[in-house]
């Protein structure tokens, strides 16, 4: 790809981006079959990514022979494993060309061997649609001065270089928001809420959830009076309860709990796949009230993330509980499976879904109120987009905001045994060879179970149940000595957990148990050493 293109097609996309209003953008699907999108996208990346063309010869797949839809759902997935890792970076882009895209970003494997994925600007644009649903819809950032604070980890690590970039294209948009990045350092964060908080009409705290907790409940203690700012929380990487939005959301004075955050479904793979919106929170909301409810629709009594998607932009499909996608990227991605568990359900099923239990979430949402302001803000001086998004007329479908005819997607996380932890995933793996360690592996029979658990104030922690070899007896000295070694591995071969948690939180907490303990090692059942 020559220059000029490139510059035309950034050109292109940015001015699509900046002039079509929102609710334009969202009703793409209706407009055009997402089936005939992703199969038209099938064929661009199969005659143009050579390590595409590989994947398919070597499974004796002719693209001339995918013609319909149905075809296409018998096209095999492709993994990390049979697919990323097997092929050189330039071959999984476009014609074989690093220098088709601007932005290497990375993600840590179980190895702690870094993937490297690919973009450029363009994709980067069809992501900010996503964060454009959440200040928009919920946030009211198109008439509301707002200072976006990023608390991801900065550097190669996808987030925070995604997220700062999507916020500043809403900025070019015309939205009134500003950006500052302080990343995952804590004192940082709260000396910027507190010297430029007052300036702006809302804060936003973009970051991990438990990490946005802690810096939350850390400025509390130092009596920061967080209602001032208006705080608003944008999320990912990890699956929270109601309970914790709640809590979170009465330490910051939050009048609305389906408005007032919103989480992400990202990943270094393709960026931001869903997002929650106020209806698919309003609907969580209840379903964790109703549990039967919940177990109905979802097959477990657990409650996974409920997100919304654009079928044009990820492509969703599910098979035996996993689900997969497709997805157009600086590294273009067909029915990619991402070891994810969940399902995908359409809006008019969900809404059906939820009237035979007497719910309904749009009149839910209309009596709170939460509805278009007939004019922006008149201090403000919006792009014309805004404008003509405010001049719709009565009728118009999103009168209330935060309802969209969008497919939803659940995800209850990965089913490859790892556990997410300040939006680092944790691998079995890496705690294991903190258990075989000199001075270590005598005590233990390396057996282990893997949680992440909350305190009863909702603070997140690592914990490690170990299984203790026979005729040895636990003690604080060897209870400690294991944490120390786990702790050591795992900032050794998992780079995420060693920059995405903040050290006070990497330490493990360990509690030994005698051999075939009945709870978490009974004798003669296949262990699993991880627990959701």
């Amino acid at each position: 790809m020559n220059t000029e293109s490139q510059q035309q097609r950034a050109i292109r996309a940015f001015q699509e981006f900046i002039t079509t209003p929102l609710e334009t953008l969202l009703q793409r699907h209706i407009n055009s079959k997402s089936e005939s999108a992703v199969l038209a996208l099938f064929h661009e990346i199969a005659a143009n990514v050579p390590a595409y063309k590989t994947f398919l010869a070597q499974q004796n797949i002719n693209p001339a022979s995918i013609e319909t839809f149905e075809d296409f759902q018998k096209l095999p997935l492709i993994t990390k494993e049979n697919y990323i890792s097997r092929h050189p970076l330039a071959d999984l882009c476009r014609n074989g060309q690093l220098q088709a895209c601007d932005m290497i970003a990375a993600s840590s494997g179980s190895t702690g061997k870094p993937t490297f994925w690919t973009r450029f600007f363009t994709d980067e644009l069809q992501i900010a649609v996503r964060f454009e649903q959440i200040f928009h819809d919920s946030f009211y950032a198109d008439s509301k001065s707002t200072l976006a604070v990023i608390c991801f980890t900065l550097g190669t690590w996808v987030g925070g270089m995604f997220t700062t970039n999507c916020c500043r294209y809403l900025a070019s948009k015309g939205y009134p928001i500003t950006v500052i990045t302080p990343g995952n350092n804590k004192e940082e964060i709260l000396r910027v809420v507190q010297e430029l908080g007052s300036a702006f009409e809302q804060v936003v705290l973009l970051g991990y959830p438990p990490f946005l907790k802690d810096v939350i409940d850390s400025g509390i203690a130092r009596g920061v009076e967080w209602q001032q700012y208006q705080v608003k929380l944008v999320m990912a990487g990890e699956v929270f309860s109601e309970e914790w939005r709640s809590l979170v959301g009465e330490r910051i004075g939050s009048q609305n709990y389906c408005y007032d955050s919103a989480s992400l479904y990202g990943t270094a793979d393709a960026g931001v796949l869903a997002n929650e919106t106020p209806l698919s929170i309003c609907i969580r909301r209840f379903l964790a009230e109703n549990p039967d409810a919940a177990k109905a629709l979802f097959g477990e009594s657990r409650l996974p993330t409920l997100l919304q998607y654009d079928p044009i932009s990820r492509f969703f499909e599910v098979e035996n509980g996993t689900l997969f996608f497709s997805g157009d990227n600086g590294i273009p991605l067909v029915r990619y499976n991402i070891l994810d568990t969940g399902g995908i359900i359409s809006y008019d099923a969900m809404l059906e879904f939820l009237a035979e239990w007497g719910f309904n979430p749009v009149a839910e949402l209309e009596n709170q109120g939460v509805t278009m302001n007939p004019q922006p803000n008149q201090n403000q001086n919006p792009h014309p987009s805004r404008v003509r998004l405010y001049e719709q007329s009565p009728s118009a479908r999103a009168i209330v905001r935060g309802i969209h005819q969008l497919p939803f997607v659940y995800v209850f996380g990965r089913s490859n045994f790892t556990v997410s932890y300040f939006g680092a995933n944790i691998y079995p793996e890496n705690v294991t060879i903190g258990l075989e360690q000199p001075g270590i592996k005598e005590w233990v029979t390396g057996k282990f179970v893997l949680q992440v658990k909350e305190d009863a104030d909702k603070n997140r922690f690592l914990s490690v149940i170990v299984e203790l070899a026979p005729e040895v007896e636990g003690s604080e000295e060897k209870t400690q000595a294991i944490a120390n070694s786990i702790l050591s591995q795992l900032k050794r071969l998992n780079s995420e957990f060693a920059n995405y948690v903040p050290p006070e939180y990497q330490m493990p907490k360990v509690i030994l148990t005698p051999l075939g303990d009945s709870e978490y090692f009974p004798v003669g059942v296949k262990h699993r050493y991880t627990r959701k």
